[in-house]
């Protein structure tokens, strides 16, 4: 079937099983509605811990690899939040679903290094949750290239960008962006720095856009620089968004997707124009 969700992509509906899901939830509510709900969607199945007991004996009963947890801070027997620390222990992405939520808490979470989090704080809660599972389960689709000339920046980015399953590719410089996606046809986005020795942000996105279109790349630019008309500057130079540094985790990421979405719909327009 088709989905909608809350962004306003469209999901083709596409069976996503085969995937291990543990959903690590008290609530009798919240499991059978996203048990229902993700089986609806994607033909995902869910094994459902109700407490931290369960989580142990889930993980160590099989050997099969989890690919993904949904998991609520507080639990029976693990009120101080000793569930999600023992999934991030064993390095499982992990979706957080909560309903006790505050910037401490927000500041808590993003250090963990978890994939999202989801509010219990409204209708659509459950449907926003499924949308993010069905992100992370398909980002791997998606070839990211990081341009950087500071090893540390991209690192950083890189780290983001795998945490959120999608594949990456990095480069130092201009030049050698240029050759990665020659070499590279399946990139969608890059993600560009400003200051660059040898080509700066503005001249490799026009050196891009000569040849390849946002109909088949978009473009990010960022920049910690504090001058507000660079990214009117590299708007116009071809670039699809432009975000400064320092980030806010969740903006970068809504921004990512934001561009790959309207890749996405693209792809999907000139598809049907041509049949």
């Amino acid at each position: 079937m088709s989905f909608i969700g809350i962004s306003g992509m469209q999901y083709a509906g596409a069976s996503l099983s085969g995937h291990r899901i543990l959903l690590v939830e008290d609530s009798n509510l919240f499991t059978s509605m996203i048990g229902a709900r993700l089986k609806e969607l994607f033909g995902l199945e869910v094994e459902v811990c109700r407490n931290f007991h369960d989580l142990e004996e889930a993980y160590e009963r099989s050997t099969e690899p989890v690919t993904l947890a949904i998991s609520n801070i507080d639990l029976p027997g693990a009120e101080q939040g000793e569930a999600l620390n023992y999934l991030i222990d064993l390095s499982i992405p992990t979706i957080v679903f909560t309903g006790s939520f505050h910037e401490q808490t927000r500041d808590q979470l993003l250090s963990k290094e978890i994939v999202d989090y989801i509010i219990k704080d409204n209708v659509f809660a459950v449907d926003m949750l499924a949308e993010s599972v069905c992100r992370f389960l398909t980002n791997h689709r998606h070839h990211v290239l990081i341009v950087d000339d500071s090893a540390t920046a991209r690192a950083l980015l890189s780290t983001r960008l795998k945490r959120y399953n999608f594949r990456v590719s990095a480069a130092d410089n201009g030049a050698a962006a240029l050759k990665i996606l020659k070499d590279n046809p399946d990139i969608g986005l890059m993600v560009t720095d400003y200051h660059m020795p040898d080509i700066d942000g503005f001249e490799l996105t026009r050196r891009i856009r000569g040849s390849i279109g946002s109909h088949q790349l978009r473009i990010i630019g960022v920049s910690s620089s504090t001058d507000r008309l660079l990214s009117a500057r590299f708007l116009k130079a071809g670039g699809n968004d432009f975000i400064l540094r320092p980030f806010i985790d969740e903006e970068f990421y809504c921004r990512v997707n934001q561009n790959l979405d309207t890749l996405t719909q693209i792809r999907m327009a000139r598809v049907r124009q041509a049949a």
